[in-house]
């Protein structure tokens, strides 16, 4: 009788075991990335869709290539590769999910390729909840200030900047509504966390940031090959950069070592975008623009859209956030997730074997 009891309790515990085992190995995969992507206008919930100037291959990859429109956000982390001039500007529609800003991205967002974009906004040109990474690319992000009073105006305004690779960055912020303060770049406290909350590096690129409340606002960083061209003497001090007698930098410019402006001399002239752009050029290039009319002009925010914040604490919090509206949504056909596919038949090759092995206990 025990031996009986024992013989079904063993079949008992090995088909448990299979169906765990499928369960954890044919379960769908998850990779890291955003959840949705707001641009031109729409929200998709899948990847696999396209449009002009624009493709998102997979849920952590965006892809420009001569993308000019409104604005673009994506909840997650994202990975977007440049290619050509590409510009983004502060969406017109009263009723989006999306802040006053050229780019939003709820995580950390890399900037990559042999391209340009240019983010304008009333609040800033591009807002990243987690770290912005500009891996050798040019980026141009500007803020006007336009409608916004008690806050935080900023081309960049992110937990953390990391400028690599051969990167340029311009990022400048102006405003003179009441209780406004403007940055070039503005790097949070902390607000989503990591390593690198409040912290710009630059390693080997370009910098040019300017606002009259500071050039870069943050709490701490560090320069790997790279040196300030402005302020002489500049520092990070306590809650940015700063000038030799420890004052606030209304202008920080970085560039590598080394690095030779015209007539052979070393300074920021070389920067892309450095000062207002001329009409008919790219703002991040300084070059002439394939067509003037694609340059941005900053425009004034929807009186429909005010945002009110304190003076201490930016117009964005993760815990405001919102799902952007399903009713606007273009819901592509979904695309065939092969990794899910493989999962899933290498789980039913095992509950198969799993039965036969089964089969040929019990016969035994």
């Amino acid at each position: 009788m025990f031996a009986a009891a024992f013989h079904t309790s063993r079949h008992y515990i090995l088909f448990t075991a299979m169906a765990c085992l499928c369960v954890l190995l044919g379960g769908p995969s998850y990779a890291a990335g955003a959840d949705s992507l707001f641009i031109a206008g729409a929200t998709y919930y899948e990847p696999g869709v396209s449009g002009p100037g624009w493709v998102w291959t997979d849920v952590d990859h965006l892809h420009l290539n001569g993308y000019t429109g409104e604005a673009i956000g994506a909840d997650g982390e994202l990975v977007v590769t440049l290619t050509g001039q590409n510009t983004v500007v502060e969406t017109s529609a009263p009723d989006v999910d999306i802040s006053r800003c050229g780019m939003e991205v709820w995580g950390d967002l890399t900037l990559r390729g042999t391209g340009s974009l240019v983010a304008t906004g009333s609040q800033c040109g591009i807002y990243v909840s987690g770290t912005l990474a500009v891996d050798g690319c040019k980026v141009d992000a500007r803020a006007d200030g336009a409608g916004i009073a008690d806050a935080r105006v900023a081309g960049v305004i992110a937990d953390g900047l990391a400028v690599r690779g051969g990167g340029r960055v311009v990022a400048a912020g102006a405003g003179s509504g009441a209780g406004v303060r403007t940055y070039g770049v503005c790097l949070l406290g902390g607000a989503a966390g990591g390593g690198a909350a409040g912290q710009l590096t630059v390693d080997a690129s370009w910098l040019d940031a300017s606002g009259a409340d500071g050039g870069v606002a943050c709490l701490g960083g560090s320069l790997a090959s790279a040196r300030f061209v402005a302020p002489a003497g500049g520092a990070f001090g306590a809650g940015g950069v700063v000038n030799a007698d420890g004052s606030v930098a209304a202008r920080v410019t970085i560039e590598p070592e080394g690095a030779a402006g015209p007539a052979g001399e070393s300074d920021a002239r070389d920067v892309p975008g450095d000062g207002p752009s001329v009409p008919g050029t790219d703002p991040a290039t300084g070059e002439p623009a394939t067509d003037p009319s694609t340059n941005p002009t900053l425009k004034p925010a929807a009186a429909t859209k005010t945002v009110t914040t304190t003076t201490t604490t930016v117009a964005k919090t993760t815990a405001a956030k919102t799902s952007r509206p399903k009713a606007t949504t273009k819901t592509p056909s979904s695309l065939p997730k092969t990794s899910d596919t493989n999962w899933i038949a290498v789980s039913l090759t095992l509950f198969l074997l799993g039965t036969a092995f089964l089969t040929t206990s019990h016969s035994c």
